[in-house]
Parts: structure tokens; sequence; C-alpha cells
């Protein structure tokens, strides 16, 4: 069976659109108006070898907030959606990803409890025309409506592109690992028997 979903959401603010396949090879497309944006995405897709299709457009005249926050809530819907009754996941993640001077460390746990620990400094505010503020952003919006649990950790990083890159690439690999399937499980892995 394969696990894959889409859904879009339209505001008066933004209209995003997501296909992503679980069991994929890393292939992309990605537009969403905001060029470092879309490099995050297209490594999350690459680095998990998800396949993932991303359009998006909104009010980026007045800032990115809008759309990286609703790119989030879709993404994650869509991957909770494609995981369907989530039997035989392994269900947690880890990866610690280095980016020559940054280290990211993500933790991950697939089990319909959203929340986020972001335990990281970025040093600049932007990077180009992206507020590196968003990142937290994302995943907030990504954790909740994915129903995962997500801790970043980044003990160290003197560019703020490299922090940010070894985060979604970690993202994206501790995601890999949860949602994967395993043979020796036929049910959820949990002892409640419910997520």
């Amino acid at each position: 069976m394969k696990r894959s979903a889409k859904d879009e959401r339209k505001t008066k603010e933004t209209e995003v659109f997501v296909e992503l396949a679980v069991d994929g090879e890393g292939t992309y497309s990605v537009e969403t108006g905001i060029p470092f944006f879309n490099h995050m995405l297209e490594l999350f897709a690459k680095h998990g070898l998800f396949d993932l299709t991303v359009r998006g457009k909104g009010d980026i005249d007045v800032d990115y907030h809008h759309l990286v926050e609703d790119t989030g809530i879709v993404l994650g819907k869509v991957l909770r959606e494609a995981l369907g009754d989530m039997k035989g996941i392994r269900r947690y993640g880890f990866a610690a990803v280095p980016m020559i001077d940054a280290l990211a460390e993500v933790a991950v746990d697939v089990s319909n409890r959203p929340h986020l620990v972001f335990r990281c400094q970025v040093q600049t505010e932007k990077v180009g025309l992206f507020d590196t503020e968003l990142v937290e952003e994302f995943l907030r919006a990504f954790s909740q409506s994915s129903g995962i649990c997500i801790h970043v950790n980044v003990p160290y990083g003197s560019n703020s592109h490299h922090t940010i890159e070894a985060i979604f690439k970690a993202l994206a690999r501790a995601l890999d690992d949860a949602t994967r399937l395993d043979e020796r499980r036929k049910d959820l892995p949990t002892t409640k028997g419910v997520f």
C-alpha cells in the first residue's frame, strides 16, 4: 500500500497545496515564492526520501509568516493522513546532523501527541530576506497538525544558514526513521492500544 496523501488550504492570506509520498525517493517540486524556504523544503524531501510537491502563494509582500506557517499546517496534515492507521511504524526517530560549523539534533515521536521543544539560538535575524524566527513557527505548525512530538536541540552553530539547514535535514532523517514500517510489528507501537 502506497502511503501518500495530498491536501490544500485556502485562506484570505494564503493558498497552499501539498502532496507527499512517505515511501519515496526524495524527489521534489517546491514553489512558495520564498527562495530560502523552498531550499529547506527541498532538503527535507531529499534527506527524508519523501516525494514532495508544494505549491504556495500568499501575502509575502507583508512578510513570510502566514505562508510559512500555513505550509507547516498543510505538510503536517498530509503526513498524518499518509501514515494512515500508523500500524507497524517504528514511532520514534532521532538524527544528529552536522553542517560545517553547526550541529542539529532532532528527536521525534509519531504518536498523536503534538509538542515542540525548540532549543536553538540562531545567530542572525534573517538569512537573506527570510526571518529566522519562522523556523520555530513552521515547526510548531507542523507538529500541531501532524500530531508529532518534535524536540530540536542545536548545541552550537555560528552560521545561521548552516544551522537551519542542519535542523531541516535532521528533521527529515528522524521522520524517515520513525515512519518506517517494521515487519515484526503488526499493531501500534504503544501499550495503550491507541494513539
